[in-house]
């Protein structure tokens, strides 16, 4: 085919280049700065011209497929989209590399001109969401995904371009949608770290942003929770972003050309630390089981993967037509072939689910109501949504010790909301009550469920009886020393059902005194998800 690469000299294009001028196509190399280019086009015996994306785009004709690898997409300004339009005005498939949520979204509006041209506008042909799709698709086959949670971990020794840069720097600190156990949220940009396994036993540290994943997948997929997260080798880098991250949450001031190279100035003083090992992890998980695909970059070939969704489009004999963002394009199978060549590794593994509750209770858990089953069957994040009543204890130590607690105030009808989180080493439940939240973690133990509040941590003994689910204090220690007997609350706490619904009702009596602390019973349902198609910002 003959391709014309807009941005062929930066980071992605260039790379892009050298693999579709192995698999033999017609090269023209398109950039603004003419040398460049032709130090390039003359090492891959390809063509170079000058091209500015906003100036004359005549030279567009006579190229069967314009590839966009320049960039910074989120930067296009009013007529996002003119170059995609000039594409197919000429009769070619128009392809990107957008990781922007909302360009690669809006695309769609080019179905029109699309359509009557008979070819492609496919936004996305990257790394997300071409790949991580992909990806998705093939771990769970024809089973709903219930959670998505992808990461992109580069080694340190990887080259900078300014787009890339830019696109980071312009979300830490801002908030975007992020959709999460089925409603719309808000997250911040670079913010709540979390780690990733890579081939070989390899971790990395990982901050979410936002990517296209984050914004079609719910909808794509039906998936009740999106996460995505890019990582920085070296802590220092980080931790740096980090902090620059929370002044931009204080202060909302614009990156600017200068500010994105004053860091890529820094970024290149630490260049010679780290690895050029790259990797990419997919996490999904079903209702029954946790699958996860990651890839392992080598001697410097993670710029590459973003290339590679193109290369594995450009091997089909034909191409899709219709605009659309790159959501299942290419199969994983066909990615995985497309870099056979390179120095990357695959790894795919799956488990079964083994959720706390049946795991401490076994056979009696199946004797509890099908209502009361289903809110300790949590596969990735569930969220649980009623009403209940709350009263509070009188006695001064027994208010004391609700308010260290966080438990709610008192009232005859409040809305309840339950949020149920996985986690490593068990649960987290997050409730509540109207504006008021508290937080506990519940792990299962060699010595039975555990639940923790801050710096307490008590053990529960569960016992199932009459159809209900029981919770008594058992014992418990504040750190890691033990509590004397007479240091303990009192709980008498129940789960049941009741017309068919889920129901609670929980009294917490202080130590020492006896008083009641707190007194929360109502019912729970599932929370009804929002819309997952994209949200309009």
């Amino acid at each position: 085919m003959k391709v014309l690469i807009l941005g062929g000299t930066g980071v992605f294009g260039a790379r892009l280049a050298r693999l579709l001028a192995r698999d033999g196509h017609d090269l023209t190399i398109a950039a603004r700065s003419p040398e460049p280019a032709r130090a390039l086009a003359a090492e891959l015996g390809a063509t170079a011209i000058r091209i500015d994306r906003n100036g004359d785009l005549s030279a567009l004709q006579g190229h069967d497929v314009i590839v966009d690898a320049a960039g910074p997409f989120h930067a296009y300004g009013a007529d996002p989209y003119r170059l995609a339009r000039a594409a197919l005005a000429a009769g070619a498939h128009y392809l990107d590399l957008a990781d922007n949520a909302a360009f690669c979204a809006g695309i769609t509006t080019l179905q029109t001109e699309a359509s009557a041209a008979n070819r492609a506008a496919i936004s996305g042909l990257s790394s997300v969401p071409a790949v991580s799709s992909a990806a998705v698709r093939a771990l769970t086959g024809a089973d709903q995904p219930l959670h998505i949670d992808s990461a992109i971990l580069p080694g340190n020794r990887s080259p900078r371009g300014l787009s890339v840069m830019a696109s980071i720097l312009s979300q830490a600190g801002r908030p975007y949608p992020l959709y999460r156990t089925g409603e719309w949220t808000t997250a911040t940009g670079w913010s709540a770290p979390s780690s990733y396994s890579l081939p070989g036993g390899m971790n990395r540290q990982g901050w979410r942003i936002e990517v296209p994943d984050t914004r079609l997948f719910p909808a794509h997929f039906g998936a009740q929770t999106v996460d995505f997260r890019a990582g920085l080798e070296l802590g220092i880098m980080r931790y740096g972003l980090a902090a620059f991250a929370t002044l931009r949450r204080l202060i909302p001031f614009p990156v600017t050309l200068p500010l994105v190279r004053g860091f890529r100035f820094v970024a290149d003083l630490l260049a010679p630390f780290g690895t050029g090992i790259g990797g990419m992890s997919v996490t999904v998980t079903t209702a029954s089981h946790r699958y996860h695909w990651s890839l392992l970059a080598e001697s410097g070939e993670g710029p590459l993967v973003p290339a590679i969704a193109i290369r594995a489009l450009l091997r089909r004999p034909t191409l899709p037509t219709g605009a659309t963002p790159a959501l299942e394009i290419v199969t994983l199978d066909e990615l995985q072939t497309a870099m056979s060549d390179l120095a990357i590794r695959f790894e795919r593994r799956s488990e079964a689910l083994d959720p706390i509750f049946p795991r401490i209770l076994g056979p009696a858990f199946g004797s509890l109501p099908e209502t009361v089953r289903a809110t300790h069957q949590t596969a990735g994040i569930t969220r649980w949504q009623g009403r209940a009543s709350v009263t509070r204890g009188t006695g001064l130590w027994s208010r004391f010790l609700a308010t260290l607690f966080r438990f709610p105030p008192a009232s005859e009808d409040t809305p309840v909301e339950v949020t149920k989180a996985v986690t490593a080493k068990g649960e987290i439940w997050t409730r509540r009550f109207g504006p008021r939240s508290f937080r506990s973690h519940l792990a299962a133990t060699p010595n039975g469920m555990t639940e923790r509040f801050g710096p307490f941590t008590f053990l529960l003994g569960l016992t199932v009886a009459e159809g209900a689910l029981h919770y008594p204090v058992r014992s418990g220690r504040l750190g890691p020393l033990p509590l004397p007997g007479w240091l303990l609350p009192r709980s008498e706490a129940r789960e049941y059902a009741e017309d068919g619904r889920f129901h609670f009702d929980v009294r917490l009596f202080a130590p020492l005194t006896g008083g009641l602390m707190v007194h929360y019973r109502g019912h729970l349902i599932p929370a009804n998800p929002d819309d997952p198609s994209p949200p309009q910002v």
